[in-house]
């Protein structure tokens, strides 16, 4: 067995275009606009502003000085740190697997609505028309026997795009693809918002970002909000930050890097509000329904909502509505290859598969599991997973990750990587920031995130929620106490 090629960005670009593309996803741009406008509006930016600098910079220069300095994969990290440690990196790698399996069946349905949006097909009625004809949703448990033809073949070219991607060295595949996905969708955002400001009515929308609810700032709500916003923004705790860092030549400015591609992602995120707030209001004006009825999140706001609104454009909807489908085609696709190179990372790294065969295998076990979201009971198996993997799974494991790189690691040693080529220092406060507060705040993260999902349980979702946690168990062990066919796997 030869050892796999070490993998290398050929420059910063391509390193930062990665990694704002893996930040830049659908959370950016239908969770946020939610999560802003029911959290005090314009006084939200203060705790979100506050979370960013606290939680999202300082974690990700944890996992960008340790994915630098240890120049490995997530799972030979771990196990080079402490060995009982390497089934925690499975772990986490199962968990953002997983949660990659249902995001890539949303892809899916945002390309679906992209072909529907060239002729507006959803008709005068587009909630009915998503839950009946797109995904042919059904609450029985029989549900699960019968596929969704067109959900089933969009997540199966999903999965392909994903494969070919990922199935080519680094610098032709992530790195060129996100080097035109992501300028592309950065115009089409910059063009949908100077459209957007223009409709009748924008000013009652964007008027919200700008429009303060001060008593907010007194509510712990608000400032959970902030903090699990940028959590799952930019992606924290996903391996995504430390495996793009490990592909960095020596001489990398980690800290500016790191400022830079937080900084990107919240101001696209708070851009791009602009534009959809601005376009509910126009909503608002012309429909006559009060604007906080039209503001949701998620599949409801993408495939419900603004199939609503583009009904009420006359023809110029014909562009915009596909452009906007388009852009969150092109956000989902660089947030689905970063979530799987990490898994693919580990596992061609500790068994010795080349680059091609393992994103071929994993890409053809993601699609199995897929599957089970393109049956007729798949939005509500979604929904599960969805919640249990982001609210109990994923923060348990960034609680982890704290704790072994803040308290069980040489934390000193980050600090000298970060310092040594970075214009931007980080020293004491950070290591503060990194060994009590974000703890704290990730456990309090984690405690809401428990209780909303006990309590929102019913039998059905207990079922898939106990068979997830006995997977995330039984698998990492496994893939732990498997011998490493890479004998360097084991040299600490």
């Amino acid at each position: 067995m030869t050892k796999t090629k070490k993998q290398e960005w050929n420059s910063n670009l391509a390193f930062l275009m990665a990694m704002i593309g893996s930040a830049v996803g659908l959370g950016n741009i239908w969770r946020f606009p939610y999560v802003l406008y029911s959290n005090g509006g314009g006084s939200f930016m203060i705790p979100y502003i506050v979370s960013l600098f606290l939680l999202g910079i300082s974690f990700v220069l944890v996992e960008y000085a340790v994915g630098y300095k240890f120049k490995r994969s997530l799972a030979r990290i771990l196990y080079s740190i402490k060995e009982k440690f390497e089934p925690i990196a499975w772990f986490i790698l199962l968990i953002v697997f997983l949660i990659t399996t249902y995001y890539i069946c949303v892809v899916g349905w945002d390309l679906i609505y992209f072909v529907l949006s060239m002729t507006q097909q959803w008709g005068a009625n587009p909630d009915l028309y998503f839950a009946n004809n797109v995904l042919h949703a059904t609450s029985s448990v029989y549900g699960i026997f019968s596929i969704v033809p067109n959900v089933f073949v969009s997540i199966f070219l999903i999965w392909v795009a994903a494969c070919l991607i990922l199935r080519q060295d680094l610098n032709d595949g992530i790195g060129r693809v996100s080097k035109i996905l992501l300028p592309l969708l950065v115009l089409i955002v910059i063009g949908i918002v100077v459209f957007s400001l223009t409709l009748p009515g924008a000013s009652i929308g964007y008027t919200q970002i700008f429009t303060p609810d001060w008593s907010a700032l007194g509510n712990l709500n608000v400032w959970l909000a902030a903090f699990g916003q940028i959590v799952f923004s930019l992606s924290l705790g996903m391996a995504i930050a430390m495996t793009y860092a490990s592909y960095l030549p020596e001489g990398s400015n980690l800290v500016d890097n790191a400022v830079l591609v937080a900084f990107s992602n919240s101001g696209f995120e708070v851009f791009n509000s602009i534009g959809i707030f601005s376009i509910l209001g126009f909503m608002a004006l012309t429909s006559g329904l009060p604007f906080n009825e039209l503001v949701t999140e998620g599949t409801g706001l993408a495939f419900v909502v603004f199939p609503q609104v583009f009904n009420t454009m006359g023809d110029v909807s014909l562009v915009i509505a596909p452009l906007f489908f388009l852009c969150i085609l092109f956000a989902g696709i660089t947030s689905v290859i970063a979530l799987l190179e990490g898994v693919c990372y580990s596992i061609s790294e500790k068994f010795l598969i080349e680059r091609k065969k393992t994103a071929t295998i994993v890409c053809i076990v993601g699609f199995l599991i897929s599957i089970l979201f393109s049956t007729s009971l798949g939005s509500t198996i979604l929904g599960v997973f969805d919640t249990y993997l982001n609210n109990f799974a994923l923060l348990f494991a960034i609680l982890l990750e704290c704790i072994i790189f803040g308290w069980i690691y040489k934390f000193d040693d980050l600090i000298e990587t970060l310092n040594k080529n970075s214009r931007i220092q980080v020293g004491k406060t950070w290591k503060v920031v990194i060994k009590y507060i974000l703890p704290i705040c990730i456990l309090g993260l984690w405690i809401q995130g428990v209780w909303t999902t006990i309590s929102s349980a019913d039998t059905l979702s207990i079922i898939i929620m106990a068979a997830l946690t006995v997977i995330l168990i039984v698998i990492p062990i496994i893939f732990a106490k498997l011998p490493a066919l890479n004998k360097d796997y084991y040299n600490v």
